[in-house]
Formats: structure tokens, sequence, C-alpha cells
């Protein structure tokens, strides 16, 4: 039997909250106003009825409901007050999960990031805010009702106290059952989503094929498990209505079967009133509110938190650490996996798509510096985001340090910066060491300023910690701010998707030097300039199924494609200076358009209307004669 892990999620949740134990100090005491509420709402209106309309002193009798009212008006001062506590327990949640979210996407490619962060991150936010207030009103809401109740005769809580407890019990057996349906639910929900997300944009193709009820077949399936999900969550929602029914409406049944029996024991009839008023005022709605908001709602944060804080690795793997830039990473004695290699890989964006990419092999060492060049649309950043497991191969597989992709190992063995560099509204510091898991000396963030150039514009800007506005950076800062962040990275292989397009030529060979001389780095880059091709050790040229592999010098000897490339990014020969179009003299020396020297020079005619118009005398440009110009 192994020990359990420490850091399981109510272990994370309970270091939360005992990190914020002001805040839960601060709700406790607005609470205790809602908690003098509750007890006056049951214990006012008995003394009034008792002591006062029952005795015949009204006077009495509307002094105790004007203590009840005053007690409402301090209730929901407390409670708009609560509100400004829970926030301030649920938006660091919010803010915890986001950063979360965002970095394992950014370092794994998590294909759910998305909607973690536009759907679940929110369900969570929410869901917890509801939690702390449902759980918290029925806490307190309790103990105002139960302490009420026992002030104004005990007998009434052998009456209430038992129901409410076996409802709150049954309740409270259902939550890990229900939470399971519930995350069985958004599994297949999340299964449907992806596949109509592939569907759908491949609707044309797959009706050119014919594919139609083999596709029908597979979305149906995934249909039918999300229907079979929901069937089982509602059927376990059912016995949240018999809590209810159990522990909140069934003790004011109680209350009026044994009326006779209680006032026969000594209960009076204003306590009797007031019993009726804690549960039908008081308890039931606060039950209501917990078993819908718990009942949904916390299973829904249970799955929730549980899928958007799970670990980069799987359950059972080592936690994900720096990969080693060392050139001995299998041990002494063993050969050192190639930085990156391809086996037979083979990708399509549709089932009867032709292939981007087909039957390529590749293998780069370690410190291999690749350069991939050609036409648009041949498969470049296909190629990188198969490496980067952002896409999946049809077949063949890919592996980043001998591990396979996609995995944490390789995400972790890899950073890629594509053409739309990402930076976010931080200062300059926390943009640079975004990737890097702990705090970044200064010393190495001014080297990799210095190392991409990026040390200008930092000066600009104020400083490493200077306020970083993304809208007021051009299309190159932001790369170059990207650049920095990746050569910071702890991962060996990095991939230039075009990350230099917006960059001027001295400054792109300076970052990609920069990368080239990275220790243990391996470098890929979609190259858009000849000299990129030039600076790398080898080019891999790519046309759709074909492929070539090999030196600059070598490959303008060998492929066509890659001459034909190379000539088409050759600066433009200079032009000369303008000459005429057409160069037609006729017999009668008439030419079609004026060129250098032409006008006025006694021997030419210049033609400026259509062939087969008629030119009158005056029509030339000096105004002269057919007889003086001809």
């Amino acid at each position: 039997m192994t020990a359990r892990s420490p850091d399981t999620l109510p272990a994370r949740g309970l270091r939360f909250l005992l990190a914020r134990r002001r805040v839960l100090l601060r709700l406790t005491a607005w609470s205790v106003l809602e908690t003098g509420q509750t007890f006056l709402i049951g214990y006012g209106p008995a003394r009034a009825l008792d002591d006062g309309f029952l005795r015949g002193r009204a006077d009495v009798g509307l002094v105790w409901l004007a203590v009840t009212g005053i007690g409402v008006l301090l209730g929901a001062y407390g409670t708009a007050r609560v509100y400004a506590a829970v926030a301030a327990l649920v938006e660091p949640l919010r803010d915890r999960l986001v950063q979360r979210v965002v970095a394992r996407g950014v370092r794994t490619g998590d294909a759910g990031s998305l909607s973690g962060l536009t759907q679940q991150v929110e369900i969570a936010r929410d869901t917890f805010a509801g939690l702390v207030m449902v759980s918290r009103s029925f806490v307190v809401t309790a103990i105002g009702a139960l302490a009420g109740l026992f002030t104004l005769a005990p007998p009434l809580l052998l009456v209430v106290g038992p129901p409410l407890a076996v409802g709150v019990a049954l309740f409270a057996a259902t939550l890990r059952p229900l939470a399971r349906r519930q995350e069985t639910f958004l599994l297949a929900d999340e299964a449907l989503a992806g596949d109509l997300g592939t569907v759908c944009p491949g609707l044309r193709d797959i009706t050119a094929t014919g594919a139609e009820a083999h596709i029908a077949a597979g979305t149906g399936e995934r249909v039918e498990a999300e229907l079979r999900a929901a069937r089982a969550l509602a059927r376990w929602g059912v016995l949240r209505v018999v809590s209810l029914t159990i522990g909140g409406q069934f003790p004011i049944v109680l209350l009026l079967a044994a009326a006779p029996w209680l006032l026969s024991h000594g209960v009076t009839a204003g306590a009797l009133v007031g019993a009726l008023a804690y549960v039908t005022q008081s308890l039931l709605p606060a039950l209501r509110n917990l078993i819908h908001g718990l009942g949904t709602s916390g299973s829904r944060l249970t799955v929730v938190l549980r899928r958007l804080t799970r670990p980069d690795t799987a359950d059972g793997d080592p936690p994900r650490t720096a990969p080693s830039l060392s050139p001995k990473q299998n041990g002494p004695g063993k050969d050192t996996p190639p930085a990156l290699s391809l086996t037979s890989v083979t990708f399509a964006y549709g089932p009867a798509s032709a292939p981007v990419v087909q039957d390529l092999d590749l293998a780069l060492p370690p410190g291999a510096h690749l350069a991939v060049v050609g036409p648009s649309g041949a498969g470049k950043s296909t190629l990188t985001a198969l490496v980067a497991g952002l896409l999946t191969p049809s077949r063949g597989t890919v592996r980043v340090g001998g591990h396979p992709v996609p995995g944490p190992e390789a995400a972790a063995g890899r950073v890629l910066i594509p053409q739309e560099a990402y930076v976010f509204g931080g200062t300059l510091a926390e943009n640079l060491a975004y990737l890097r898991p702990d705090p970044v000396p200064e010393e190495e963030l001014l080297a990799a300023a210095e190392a991409v150039g990026l040390t200008p514009l930092a000066g600009r800007l104020g400083g490493l910690g200077a306020r970083v506005d993304p809208t007021a950076l051009s299309a190159g800062e932001r790369q170059l701010v990207a650049l920095a962040r990746a050569w910071l990275s702890h991962a060996p292989l990095a991939l230039l998707d075009e990350a230099t397009c917006h960059l001027d030529p001295e400054t792109e060979e300076r970052a990609e030097r920069a990368f080239a001389a990275r220790p243990g780095g391996t470098l890929v880059v979609v190259a858009h300039r000849i000299s990129s091709a030039r600076r790398a050790g080898r080019v891999l040229v790519m046309d759709g199924r074909s492929t070539a592999f090999g030196g600059h010098e070598e490959l303008m000897r060998s492929c066509a494609l890659y001459r034909d490339l190379v000539g088409s990014w050759a600066p433009a020969p200079a032009r000369r200076g303008s000459e005429p179009a057409l160069a037609l003299r006729d017999a009668y020396r008439v030419d079609a358009v004026a060129g250098p020297g032409l006008a006025g020079d006694g021997r030419h005619v210049v033609a400026h209307r259509p062939v087969g118009q008629v030119q009158a005398p005056g029509d030339l440009r000096d105004g002269g004669t057919l007889g003086r110009e001809g």
C-alpha cells in the first residue's frame, strides 16, 4: 500500500485557505450578524405572541417585532460585507488557475488550454464563490435556527433535528458519486466538442469523398456517450430532491402533526409559530441552496479543479524537471539520442486531403542548426507544429531528445516561437522569465537581452522593471521579447517558425547566431531569407510530398526547387532609366512612345493617339503643325 501524496486537491485547497486566514476571520465576523438575524426570525415573533399579543400587550409585541426587523437590517448589512470577503477569496483562486492553464498551454501545447481558460476557469471561479456563499449560509442559518429552537423549547429540537440530520447525511453520501458522474459528463462533452472541431472544418472534404456515413457514425457514438452520461447524472440528481424533502419539508409536517403533543408538554403557541418560522424561513431555504449549490456546482468545482490543477505529467510519472544540456543524457557508455528525430512521419489535414508531410525521415544531433525552406503551403509550419506536439502525425513517430511527442519530457525539451509573438501586460522581466519555473537572476535577463539584440528596446522601455504595453510594441519588438524569453528557457531545442520575419536582417542574424550558440542547443529555423539558409549547417527543402536535405552548396547543385527559391530571394537587378515600351519606327519615322531626346528634335513625330485615329495638326504636345514636325 503506497502512501497518499500530500499534494492532493484537498491539501492544496487547505493551504490556499490557510494562507488567507485574515479573509476567513473577516468572513466569520460578518457572518455573526447573519446568525443573529436567523435567531431573531423565530425568537422575535415567538416572544411577540407569548409575551405581547396573546396577553393583550400589543406594545410588547410590537417591540419584539421591531427588534426582529432591526436584526434583519443588521443581517443584510453583514451579508453585503460578506460579498467583499468572498471576492477576496475567489479572485486569487481565479488568478492562480489562469496562470497555471496558460503556463501549461505554453509549455506543453495542451489542446485543452483554450477551453480551460475560457470556460473551465470561469466555472471554477463562479462555483467556488457560490460554494462559499451557500456553505457559509447553511452553517450560519443552522446555528442560529437550532439555537433559537433550543431557546424556545428543547422538545422542538426532537421534532426538527433528526429529519434535518438525515437529509443532510443522505445528501453528503451522494456527493462523491455525483462528482464522478459529473466528471464523466464533462469528459464526454469535451470529446464531442473535440470531434466536432475536427469534423466541421472538413465537411467539404467529407462530402467530396462520400465519408458521411462513417463520420456520422463516429460522431453519433460521442453524442450517445454524452447522453448516457447526462442520464446517469440526472438519476443521481433525484437523490437531491429526496434529501431536500426529508431534511427541509418533512419537519414542517412533523411540527404540525406533533403540535398537540408539543402544546401538552409545555411548548407555547408562540414557540410553535417560531419553530415553523425557523423551518420555513431559514432552514428550508438554506438547505435548498446547499443541495442545489453544493450538489451541482460543488461537484463541478471538484471536477474542474482536478482537471485544471492536474500535473503536466501522467499519474505515477515523476515530476518534470528541466532537461539536462549535458551531451551524455543516457548515462556513461551510451550513445546520445538525437535532439530531434522524425521517422516516416506523414500528416494530412483531412482524411481525403493530400498529405502536407509524407514519409519524412529526419535526425538532428544535439547542437545542429537546420533551416527549413519551401514555397507557401509546403508544410514548413506544419512540421514545427508536429515537432511541438500541437499536431499529431497520421503515421510515424516524432521524438525530441529521445522522448516521444506528444509527451511531458518532449514538451520540456523544446520551445516554439511562432510568427505572431506573445507579450503580456506585465514587466519586461516577467515577460522574459515566463518560461522559467524559478526566479531568474537579473544578470541572466540582461545576458539574454544582449544576446538577441533586445538591449536597446529594454533601454527605451525603462529597464527590466518597466511595464510593457503589448499594443504599444511593434511586431518586431514583440518578436525580440519572445526570442529573449525562449533563449532563457531550459529547452535545448528551439523552433523558430518565422519568428524573425519582422526584424531587419542584421537583428535576425544576431538572434539566430545567439540561439545556435546556446550550450547544447539545437536550432530549427523556418527561413524566409536566403541568409538564414546560408547560416544553417543543413537545409531541409519541403514541397509537400517531396523533400531534399543537405548543405547550401550541395542543394544549389542538386535541387532545382532550392535554386528557384534562392533566385526568388535574390535582390532584383537595378533598372535603367525610362525607355519606350515599343521601339516602333515606320517609314514615316513615327515613334509609339516618347523617349529621351525625341521631343523637338525635328526628326520624329510621337503618336499619342490609338492606332487608326487621325491626329489634328494642333494635337501635338508642342502645339506645332505637321508640316513643321514632319
